[in-house]
């Protein structure tokens, strides 16, 4: 969105042109208070072209989405949350390898818990998805960030480093598996829609093979 700010320039001109002039001619003659005024607005409007201001640009927050229901808006906020620390911790990590695998995490958590504005039937999964796999992954995510900054360098930290880079792929994998297995519900009624359908069409004598 963009916002209009006009230029100061143009009043302290109106302002500089009434000092004078009142400085200048004493106003006791009644074309004065024309002259004054009209010499004011012409003045304003050169001034307003030559120094238009400038456009500036204010960035709107975008409302987070809900739903009504508190429990499973909440659960939607600590996801927020959540992706927002890990976004945090990318930012810390000097290692890109590193920093954009935690990009991808934040992706599939973000996609994970917007599930509940589709599906508020996940609630249950989502919510124990939260209390079991997050900590541990934000632990070991922080765990990185101290010792990546600790300037100490040595064949015990580094391991730990490499320790946690590999969990990190096991992790995403993970995620993504929680990720599909919040579908598997609704690959099961959709699977049954179309047998129904089948069978609807077949005693219609509108199917003649299968598909």
């Amino acid at each position: 969105m963009s916002k209009k700010k006009k230029s100061v320039i143009p009043i302290y001109g109106v302002a500089i042109v009434w000092v004078l002039y009142c400085a200048i001619f004493p106003l006791h003659m009644t074309w004065h208070f024309i002259v004054l005024p009209c010499s004011a607005v012409f003045v304003y409007v050169l001034l307003s072209i030559i120094f238009p201001g400038k456009t500036e640009f204010i960035e709107l927050t975008e409302e987070p989405e809900r739903t009504g229901d508190e429990k499973i808006d909440e659960l939607l906020a600590e996801g927020e949350n959540i992706t927002e620390e890990m976004r945090a911790i990318s930012r810390l990590i000097t290692d890109s390898a590193v920093s954009q695998k935690i990009d991808f995490l934040v992706t599939v958590t973000d996609k994970i818990f917007k599930d509940l504005l589709d599906d508020a039937g996940d609630y249950k999964k989502i919510k124990r998805f939260s209390e079991l796999y997050l900590p541990t992954t934000i632990k070991l995510l922080n765990t990185y960030v101290k010792l990546s900054q600790s300037g100490v360098r040595g064949d015990s930290l580094t391991g730990t480093q490499d320790r946690i880079d590999l969990a990190l792929d096991t992790i995403i994998i993970s995620y993504e598996k929680f990720f599909d297995s919040l579908f598997e519900d609704q690959a099961l009624d959709i699977e049954t829609d179309i047998q129904v359908l089948e069978i609807m069409l077949k005693n219609e004598g509108l199917l003649e093979r299968e598909f």
